[in-house]
């Protein structure tokens, strides 16, 4: 499958699911913005058939390579961003897993079992990224016992392999040209944005300053009935020139650390 192809599947799938994505993508349009997409990001587990590496096949065979990787202890987590050599302009793909055995025995044994219940022999590497909900049926009280311990793990066990985010590319703006102004103008048309570690995470001097919505409260189905949870959520990002003139092209951990809390319902 072709990128073009692959993106625009991605938008349909994420954009139903983050019913305010179009909203935000039409008001920077109604105010005259080109709006190109920095990088999209998944969420995974570090088991073997739905690892990074796995999830990251499609975009590979496109002529993706890995960039940076990333550590997050406190939430534990790891990470790897992919990009197109020589292509400032094609979005990077970044992708998370859960590192199972830093987390607590309950955590464990939930996606041992979860993981059981998956046809590993339906799963086609190059098509993961749209497979979406990976379990069923998922329970309410367990999506809440992990909420306790990690919101990541929650939000995977329910909604699985589909994008957590897009990402508005704030240096193709021309009006709302800052950080700053993509937030003023946001607020200001009534979405909440994440304000953990403020509401710019980053500074010039790192290279990278990002912000994102707060995700959408959408309805799901669990076995004891609908319930409303966080579901995607929308960033934007702001990247920078190095020393010596390039364009910095990777992440920043203790940003996107505060990012990840975009999927929150604790911060609502």
């Amino acid at each position: 499958m072709e990128l073009n192809d692959i993106f625009s599947r991605l938008w349909t799938g994420y954009s139903t699911e983050n019913p305010s994505a179009d909203k935000v993508s039409n008001l920077l349009k109604n105010e005259g913005e080109e709006v190109i997409n920095d990088h999209i990001a998944f969420r995974t587990l570090d088991v073997p058939e739905i690892s990074i590496d796995i999830v990251a096949t499609p975009f590979i065979k496109n002529g993706y390579v890995q960039g940076g990787e990333y550590f997050f202890e406190d939430k534990h987590l790891f990470a790897k961003h992919y990009e197109l050599p020589n292509d400032n302009s094609a979005p990077r793909v970044f992708i998370s897993q859960l590192v199972l055995h830093d987390c607590s025995p309950f955590v464990r044994e939930v996606f041992r079992e979860a993981m059981l219940r998956v046809d590993l022999t339906k799963i086609d590497p190059e098509l993961l990224i749209f497979k979406g909900q990976l379990f069923k049926p998922i329970s309410y009280n367990i999506y809440r016992m992990l909420r306790e311990e990690s919101e990541y793990a929650a939000w995977f066990y329910v909604f699985g392999l589909r994008v957590n985010h897009f990402t508005v590319s704030v240096n193709a703006l021309k009006k709302h040209n800052t950080i700053f102004k993509v937030n003023e103008l946001l607020k200001k048309n009534g979405f909440s944005l994440n304000s953990s570690g403020g509401e710019v995470k980053g500074t010039p001097e790192e290279l990278l300053q990002q912000s994102s919505t707060m995700a959408d409260l959408v309805k799901v189905r669990f076995e004891e009935g609908f319930y409303e949870i966080p579901s995607c959520y929308y960033e934007f990002a702001q990247r920078y020139k190095d020393s010596e003139g390039r364009l910095y092209k990777g992440f920043i951990a203790k940003s996107a650390d505060k990012i990840f809390e975009s999927t929150d319902s604790m911060r609502r």
